[in-house]
């Protein structure tokens, strides 16, 4: 930019701290010197290296499959070993691990949140490795020290060797859902998005029903150790003997990506293009930080998987305790798990392919969320004398399980920039082990096995839920009227549609009307810059 376009530049939107030029010779100067200074992330140095290539739809999506094989399975199965792992302690409470390990008033209930607490206590390292560190080798050396961390968890036979071992679980654990997210915004189209986070955070539905088969197995066995003791080493063993096979499949980015060539990594990157939230970058910006924290959305979001974490969490910790109470034995009280793990899958495909769909998301998280209220009113008050009556409340509640995947998704979706990325995943990571803290304390142990206040705490949180999910949806269309308004006074293309959440076929269509209409030969230009969602014009937000 010359200096006599720079005397141009005047403050614009002073609240959101972005920078316009007002006179524009070309269509590519809108953005602040300040921004694009050192801004080139990892996708603009492939570019940079390898130049563009053409490609065809085909190749595409040849690209997209090799990602789903090489990245989204090694995500599932470290996703899957995850929910395992921490489910171990419920497992194990159904075959006397209290009694056995002489746990009196609340230890229980810090068993269960000391997890989340540590979590909350890591997450700053996290945010800050994710940035300066290899994803990928970060990833295995945290499942590797959990998978040792719960291997500990059978020599113990106190409260204090348990809550030791379950607050290292928790540290090395801490780190999960902030890669997986930060990989998928790294590998994947935002139309993509929904589907590949959809795809590891379901393992949680999956880990719930491979664990009670698998933990009703192991309470068969007769051998020197209890059944509890049995749960956590046979767990513990499965999560080390998969880490060989994350290292060798899981990349760090694209441009290590060995199952790629570079034509690939080339269309990896190109198609990415669209989502106007870069890639990857090392560098630490103060710039984007601070925007993140002044970012209403990011206290919205934050607010929305607290109200979601708190009922998870309590249900997660005593959800066994609950379904035993209603009379039936350990064994049968382990199988009555899997019915509602198959339900949630069912519902969170089926959200899914809705969403991407009608191309909104908050309909269907709303929609979600009346199931669990409904749910947890049934079992306050339907007899007790009636177990199958609770027990199918019990599974209308468990229909919660889809919301936390799919809030992630639509949060990460309306973020860009890698600083900015990071930090929200950190901050909505922390918000949601606050929740999960919280929400085993909530279950009284005098009311077993109703935990009045415990329901009526989640039914709360839940009708909190459904007003934030309406509130940011209109704050969404808000920013989108915004956007327009400055493309407007930019002189940009001011009409733009979204390609990111198209399918390839309608995107390719959509650029060809526009390159034959003589428009927007400059769209999606500053896509690799490494700017923010507020920083950037075109960027558009997904209600």
């Amino acid at each position: 930019m010359s200096h006599a376009n720079q005397s141009h530049l005047v403050q614009d939107d002073k609240d959101l701290e972005i920078n316009h030029v007002e006179e524009i010779p070309e269509a590519r100067v809108a953005i602040d010197d300040k921004y694009l200074n050192h801004a080139e992330d990892d996708a603009a140095r492939i570019l940079r290296e390898y130049g563009s290539v053409e490609y065809t739809i085909e190749e595409d999506k040849k690209v997209l499959r090799k990602l789903d094989i090489w990245v989204c399975i090694p995500m599932f199965i470290v996703y899957t070993l995850v929910h395992l792992d921490k489910s171990a302690l419920s497992y194990a409470a159904v075959f006397d691990l209290k009694k056995e390990a002489h746990l009196v008033g609340k230890q229980y209930s810090w068993l269960g949140s000391i997890i989340y607490l540590m979590q909350l206590v890591v997450q700053p390292i996290s945010a800050y490795a994710l940035v300066k560190l290899p994803i990928a080798w970060w990833v295995v050396g945290n499942v590797f020290c959990w998978g040792v961390s719960l291997c500990c968890m059978a020599a113990c036979h106190n409260f204090a060797g348990l809550l030791a071992t379950r607050a290292l679980l928790g540290a090395f654990e801490a780190t999960i859902s902030p890669s997986f997210i930060a990989m998928t915004q790294l590998f994947w189209r935002r139309r993509e998005q929904t589907y590949r986070n959809t795809a590891w955070l379901m393992s949680s539905s999956v880990s719930g029903i491979i664990g009670p088969i698998l933990t009703y197995a192991i309470g068969h066995v007769k051998s020197g150790i209890q059944p509890w003791q049995g749960i956590f080493l046979f767990l513990g063993c499965i999560t080390l003997a998969f880490c060989p096979l994350i290292f060798w499949m899981m990349p760090n980015d694209i441009s290590s990506a060995k199952f790629l060539s570079q034509k690939e990594k080339v269309i990896a990157v190109e198609r990415l293009r669209d989502n106007n939230t870069g890639t990857k970058t090392s560098k630490w910006k103060l710039e984007q930080f601070r925007e993140t924290l002044y970012d209403p959305k990011t206290w919205g979001w934050g607010l929305m998987l607290t109200c979601m974490a708190i009922p998870s969490s309590g249900i997660g910790t005593f959800g066994t305790l609950i379904t035993k109470g209603f009379g039936f034995n350990s064994f049968d009280t382990i199988l009555f798990q899997i019915p509602p793990n198959v339900l949630t899958l069912i519902f969170l495909i089926g959200g899914t392919w809705t969403m991407n769909k009608i191309r909104l998301r908050f309909p269907v998280v709303a929609f979600f969320v009346l199931f669990p209220i409904a749910g947890a009113a049934s079992l306050l008050y339907v007899p007790r004398t009636n177990p199958h009556a609770l027990l199918g409340s019990y599974y209308v509640i468990m229909l919660y399980t889809p919301l936390q995947p799919l809030v992630y998704s639509w949060a990460n979706m309306n973020a860009a920039g890698t600083t900015k990325q990071r930090t929200l995943g950190a901050i909505l990571f922390i918000f949601q082990c606050a929740g999960n803290v919280a929400g085993p304390q909530v279950y009284l142990e005098d009311e077993a096995p109703i935990y009045r206040t415990g329901l009526y705490t989640d039914m709360s949180c839940w009708a909190l839920l459904f007003t934030l999910i309406c509130s940011m949806a209109v704050y969404l269309k808000h920013l989108n009227r915004r956007q327009r308004k400055r493309r407007e006074r930019l002189g940009r293309v001011v009409d733009i549609k979204d390609m990111s959440i198209m399918t390839l076929e309608e995107a390719a269509a959509y650029k060809r009307e526009i390159a034959a209409a003589g428009e927007g030969s400059d769209i999606n230009a500053h896509a690799f810059d490494d700017l923010t969602d507020f920083q950037n014009p075109e960027f558009q937000y997904i209600l």
